[in-house]
This record gives C-alpha cells, structure tokens and sequence, in this order.
C-alpha cells in the first residue's frame, strides 16, 4: 500500500485524511474538481489533478499512470437539503460519478477501496442502529449514497478488489493542527454555531424542538474529525493486510441532543445564544446513534476525541482563524 487516490482530496474530511497519509509517508494524489472543495486545503506533499468524475478513460489513465493502489472515494454533494431541490444534480454526482470510478479501477493495480457513505442510509425511529439495521433513507442525499453502496458491492465483490464501505454519524471538529477544519456550510449545526458565537449577538435556528426525545430537539451522534480519519488509515492497512471486505458504522455509540450541543458552546464561548425555533425540515431523522461494535471488534479502535468540550473549542479555533 504505497500509492493512494482520494476523491474530493480537498474537502473537508479528505484533507484531514492526507495529512495523515502524507505523515506515513504514502504518495498521495488528489482528484477535486472543486465545485466545493477549496485550493487552500490541497496538500502540498500530494499530487493534484483538478478533476470530477465525468470520465472512466481519463480516471483510468491517472491510475495507471501513478500506479495507484488505494483508492478513498471521498467526492461527492453533501448537502441534505440542497438534495431535496436538486434531486437530479446529487444522482449524476453521487451515484453516476461513483460508477464512472469503479469502471475507471477495472484491469488496473487496484487492490483497496474505501467508500464514505452515510447514517442517512437508515430508516428513520431506530435510534440506535447497526450495519445490518433497515435502510429507508429519507433524503435524496441517502439514497444516493445507498445506491453507491450497491454499486460498490457488486462492482467489487466479483474482483479481487477488497472495499470497505464506511457510514459516516455526524462529523466535527477541526484538526489538532488547526489547518484544516469545516469549510462549506450546509446549514451544519458545529459549523453554525461556531460562525455565531464569535459574532456579537449570537444566534442559531432549530429545526423542530417537538421531536419525541429527551427535550424536543434531535439527537445525532457526534464525531470528531480526526477519529474519522484514523479509521480511514486503520481500515485501508486492515483490509489490504486481510484481503477483506466490510461495511462499518463509524460513529461514539452516544448521541447529544442539539439543545446539549448549544449549552456547550454557550459554556465554552461564555455567550448566550438566542435561539429561534423553525418548522422540522422533512428530510431530517430525529434521533440516531452508532452501534459501533463492529469497528471497534475490526480495529480494537478507541476514540482518543470522543469529548463535547474538545470538539466545541476545536470548532471556534478554527472559526476565529478563518475571520
């Protein structure tokens, strides 16, 4: 496992993850088209192609070229409620896209994949859910990436192509380098009330606070960004060293309420944060946490930033350096 593609290499999660392949010494090439990755989060250390996911042909050529043999497919459109808009514009990026790519690892010195799928993928009330646990997403984002999920599978599973498809929870957070940290909104609870309590008058909406949980508002389980990506580098070195394959859920296994989230940042910014209650948004879940049991039995992995506090002030850190 010398030579590793990430897709989306200049977003969020995936500049996290390069910086810690960068760290192992791994060659690292980035696909990006930038749509709404940024410049400023490309690696220096890494080989960059300005890229989307268009074209099988010119994806197989930088693959052969670079003799890649890992590949993180990060690239995709995130937005839950732009998804709902534009149903059209997140199944030619997120499934078509994801396909155009496995096609694009055929007859080539591929041997890994990882997938970055969703929590969105469950049915909605099951509070706490395992990989196994029924899929009924409620956004169009979901269920495109359940159908990346598929295509994945019955791509992979008749090549000698070992894959892990990983569901993302909620991820937050910034690195402990404070180099790289959220950079697209998309109406993201940390990232929203990060921007606001660095404001003078801090303020944040909620969607819904009629919910059947503990004080109205949903519950979503929690994970910091730097977790994420030490499951990414563990997972890829576990299932080329295995030649195994496998779905996993990555998330703490706890859930904080939105209400809980926002005592937080009150406490940590020592600011009171007015809060305006909207209507429920349709495509949200009202509750769900990780049964993270097949991670850690995977990984023998523990969280080392399973902590509210740690992740509020590594929100505002990286908020106070962006203004």
């Amino acid at each position: 496992m010398i030579n590793v593609l990430v897709t989306g290499g200049a977003g969020y999660i995936g500049s996290h993850i390069i910086e810690e392949l960068v760290k192992l010494k791994k060659k690292v090439f980035i696909l990006d088209n930038l749509s709404t990755g940024k410049r400023r989060l490309i690696n220096k250390k890494a080989k960059f192609y300005l890229l989307d996911l268009g074209n099988s042909n010119k994806l197989k050529k930088i693959i052969r070229k670079n003799k890649i043999d890992s590949i993180i497919h990060l690239a995709a459109l995130l937005d839950v409620n732009e998804s709902q808009k534009k149903p059209k514009k997140y199944f030619k990026n997120n499934v078509i896209g994801t396909r155009n790519l496995l096609n694009a690892c055929k007859n080539t010195s591929i041997r890994n994949f990882i997938f970055s799928s969703t929590a969105a993928v469950y049915k909605d009330g099951i509070y706490k859910v395992n990989e196994l646990s029924e899929k009924k997403p409620k956004s169009n984002y979901g269920k495109t990436k359940l159908r990346a999920e598929k295509l994945v599978i019955n791509h992979l599973k008749k090549s000698k192509i070992n894959y892990a498809i990983l569901r993302y929870f909620n991820v937050c957070g910034s690195s402990k380098s404070n180099k790289f940290g959220q950079i697209n909104s998309y109406d993201l609870l940390f990232k929203n009330l990060a921007k606001s309590v660095i404001s003078k008058k801090p303020k944040i909406n909620i969607y819904g606070a009629d919910y059947k949980t503990k004080d109205g508002t949903c519950i979503r389980d929690f994970i910091h960004i730097s977790d994420i990506a030490d499951i990414h580098i563990k997972v890829l070195k576990k299932i080329d060293k295995q030649n195994k394959s496998i779905v996993l859920n990555c998330g703490y296994g706890s859930g904080k309420s939105v209400l809980d989230v926002i005592k937080e940042f009150e406490k940590s910014s020592r600011k009171k944060i007015e809060i305006i209650i909207k209507p429920r948004r349709k495509a949200d879940l009202s509750q769900i946490i990780s049964d993270n049991t097949k991670l850690k039995n995977f990984l023998r992995w523990k969280p080392k930033y399973n902590n509210l506090k740690l992740m509020v002030n590594s929100c505002i850190k990286w908020e106070r350096k962006l203004s």
